[in-house]
C-alpha cells in the first residue's frame, strides 16, 4: 500500500485579473495545466484538460496506455472548441503532472509534461526536476546559445513549443518513476518558478512543513518575489510504500494477507 499526503494551490497573482490554471490533486492523479490564449479561451483550455484527467480519479488499475488516452483526448477536445468557437480560437494550456499505474505488476508513478509547466522531485535534500521544459529558451539551452542567467530574463522565456490544443500537443514527455516512501514531488506553473529559484523551492520543500502548508509556503513566497503571473503548487508526499519502496508487493500483501 502506497500512503500520500498532498496540498494544491491556485493564485491569481497580484497582476493578472484572470487565473487561467486549473489543478487536479486527487489520488491517483496530481496534475496542473497552464492556459493560454487570454482569460476568454486560457482557463477554458486548462479546465477542459483537467476534466479529462478526471475521469481517472479513484482508480488503481491504470495503465500508461489509460493515461496516454486521456492526454490525447484533451488535446482532441481543446483543439476542436478552438477551431469552430471563434472566442476560443488559438487556445491552448501546459499539462504536467503523475499518475500511480501499474507498470509490469508493480505501482508506479508516470509523469508527463507538456509546455513548461514543471515537475520537481525532492529526496535526501536534493532537488531535481523531472519535466523537461517546452519553450524556446529551453532549446536554446539544450543547444549551448545562452547561459541559465540569461535564460531566466530572456523576452521569449514563456513562448512555448508544443501545448495541448495544437496539432502537436498531445505528443507529451512520460517518466516512469518508483514510487519511494519518504520522497516529496512539486508540481507548478510557470508563476512559480518565474519568480523563485531552485535553491528557494529547494528551502521551502525541506522547511519540515506537511503538504498542504508546504503549497501554501511556496505560493506566498511567489507572490511576495512579484507574483506577476497565475501561481499554481500541487506538493505531493509519498509517506510511506508497505510494497517494500519499489512498487512491488510484499510478501504479506502477495499472500493477501490483510
Amino acid at each position: 500500500m502506497i500512503e500520500l499526503n498532498w496540498g494544491a494551490v491556485t493564485d491569481t497573482g497580484l497582476v493578472r485579473r484572470h487565473n487561467e490554471d486549473s489543478l487536479l490533486a486527487e489520488p491517483p492523479v496530481f496534475a496542473v495545466a497552464d492556459g493560454m490564449g487570454g482569460h476568454a479561451a486560457g482557463d477554458v483550455a486548462s479546465a477542459m484538460t483537467i476534466d479529462e484527467l478526471r475521469r481517472l480519479v479513484g482508480r488503481d488499475d491504470l495503465t500508461r496506455g489509460d493515461v496516454e488516452t486521456a492526454v490525447s483526448a484533451a488535446n482532441s477536445a481543446v483543439l476542436a472548441s478552438s477551431l469552430t468557437t471563434r472566442s476560443m480560437r488559438g487556445m491552448g494550456t501546459t499539462l504536467v503532472g503523475m499518475v500511480l499505474v501499474v507498470d509490469d505488476g508493480c505501482r508506479r508513478w508516470l509523469a508527463f509534461n507538456v509546455g513548461d509547466s514543471r515537475l520537481y522531485r525532492f529526496a535526501g535534500g536534493t532537488l531535481s526536476q523531472v519535466s523537461h521544459d517546452h519553450s524556446e529558451v529551453q532549446e536554446m539551452l539544450d543547444e549551448g546559445a545562452i547561459s541559465e542567467e540569461e535564460a531566466r530574463v530572456a523576452a521569449n522565456r514563456n513562448i512555448v513549443t508544443k501545448a495541448i490544443g495544437t496539432e502537436s500537443g498531445a505528443d507529451a514527455d512520460y517518466f516512469l518513476l518508483d514510487a519511494l516512501g519518504g520522497e516529496r514531488f512539486l508540481i507548478c506553473s510557470d508563476g512559480l518558478t518565474n519568480e523563485l529559484e531552485d535553491d528557494a523551492l529547494a528551502a521551502d520543500l525541506g522547511a519540515g512543513e506537511d503538504a498542504s502548508a508546504t503549497a501554501r509556503l511556496l505560493t506566498e513566497h511567489a507572490l511576495r518575489a512579484g507574483g506577476r503571473d497565475n501561481v499554481t503548487v500541487v506538493v505531493v508526499d509519498v509517506v510511506s510504500n508497505d510494497s517494500g519502496g519499489d512498487g512491488k508487493p510484499s510478501e504479506s500483501e502477495a499472500a493477501g494477507v490483510d
